[in-house]
C-alpha cells in the first residue's frame, strides 16, 4: 500500500485513509467484545467465589482440633477464605437476620460451632463440592455436618456453562467476521494500486522489491488502526467505570494488556497478510485483466 510519486502518493492517501479507519473499526468492535467477554468471564469467577460451605462442627469437639481441622481446610486448593464461628458469633448472625432474641425463650445457645469458608471458582462445581463434603464428613468426631447450597450450585453451573458456550460461538463469529472484513478492507484498498505494482513488474522490479514496502506500509497502518482502537475502547472502559464504579472491581488489568496485544496483532497480522496477498494476486494476473 505505497505509492511513489507525488501523483500516485496523492491517490494513496484517500485508500490509506479508509482502510486504517475501516481496520479500526473492526478492530474497536473486537476490543469491545473482548471487554464484556473478559468482564463476563470475571464476574462469573466472582459468582462463584461467593458460595459458602459451612462445616458445623460436634459440641463437644476441642478447640485444639478445631483449630487443625480450620488449618487442614486453609491449605487444600479449594480454600479461598476460612472463618471460625464460635457459638457467640452464630448467635449474634441468627438476631440480625432473624431479628428476633432466643435468649427470652431459651437458657442455653442452640447453635452449633462452626468453620466456614469460600470456594475458588474452579471447585465450584457439583462432584467437585460432593467430593470435599465426603471428605470433610470422615472426620466424625469433629464434623457433624457439611452444607452448602446444593440447588443453587446445580443451577449456577448449567446456566454458566450455556453463557460460556454462547460467549464463545460469538467469539468465534465476530473474529471470523473481523477477518474477512479487514481482508475485504485492505484489499478495497490495494486496488488503486494495481497498476503500479505491474508497472514496477515489467520494468524488472523483483516481487522483494515491490511487496517490502508495501508490507512496511501495511504494518504501520494496522499498528496505527489498531492503536486507535485501543485508545477509544480505553475510553469507553474508563467512562463507563467512571458511571458504574461497581464494575472497577471487574477491571484485570494483566488480561486487559492481554487484549490491547491482541487487538495489535490481529490489525497488523491480517492488514499484513492481506496485502501481501493482494500483491501476489496483482503478480501474476495479466495487463489486460487489471482493467
Amino acid at each position: 500500500m505505497v505509492q511513489f510519486g507525488k501523483s500516485s502518493s496523492k491517490r494513496g492517501k484517500p485508500s490509506y485513509f479508509m482502510a486504517i479507519l475501516g481496520v479500526s473499526i473492526v478492530l474497536l468492535f473486537i476490543g469491545i467484545f473482548g471487554w464484556i467477554f473478559l468482564n463476563a468471564s470475571t464476574y462469573i469467577r466472582h459468582l462463584k467465589e461467593e458460595v459458602k460451605v459451612t462445616v458445623y462442627l460436634q459440641e463437644n469437639a476441642r478447640q485444639e482440633d478445631i483449630d487443625k481441622l480450620k488449618t487442614t481446610i486453609e491449605a487444600q486448593p479449594y480454600a479461598k477464605s476460612t472463618e471460625f464461628v464460635d457459638k457467640e458469633t452464630a448467635k449474634k448472625r441468627f438476631e440480625i437476620e432473624d431479628g428476633s432474641n432466643f435468649d427470652e425463650f431459651l437458657d442455653e445457645n442452640p447453635l452449633p460451632r462452626s468453620i466456614e469458608f469460600y470456594l475458588n471458582s474452579a471447585y465450584v462445581q457439583k462432584d467437585t463440592l460432593a467430593k470435599i463434603k465426603a471428605s470433610l464428613l470422615e472426620n466424625i468426631l469433629l464434623v457433624n455436618s457439611v452444607d452448602y447450597p446444593v440447588a443453587l450450585v446445580e443451577r449456577m453451573e448449567i446456566i454458566l456453562r450455556w453463557i460460556l458456550i454462547g460467549l464463545v460461538i460469538l467469539a468465534v463469529f465476530f473474529l471470523l467476521m473481523s477477518i474477512i472484513l479487514i481482508d475485504n478492507t485492505v484489499r478495497l484498498a490495494m486496488y488503486s494500486n494495481r497498476f503500479l505494482i505491474k508497472t514496477m513488474q515489467m520494468v524488472g522490479a523483483t516481487r522483494g522489491f515491490i511487496s517490502k514496502p508495501m508490507n512496511v506500509r501495511a504494518i504501520i497502518n494496522g499498528s496505527v488502526a489498531a492503536l486507535i482502537a485501543i485508545l477509544i475502547v480505553l475510553g469507553i472502559i474508563l467512562l463507563f467505570e467512571w458511571m458504574v464504579p461497581e464494575f472497577r472491581v471487574l477491571r484485570d488489568n494483566n488480561k486487559l494488556i492481554l487484549l490491547f496485544a491482541l487487538l495489535l496483532i490481529v490489525g497488523i497480522g491480517i492488514t499484513l497478510l492481506s496485502t501481501h496477498r493482494s500483491v501476489t494476486k496483482y503478480l501474476r494476473m495479466k495487463l489486460d485483466d487489471l482493467y
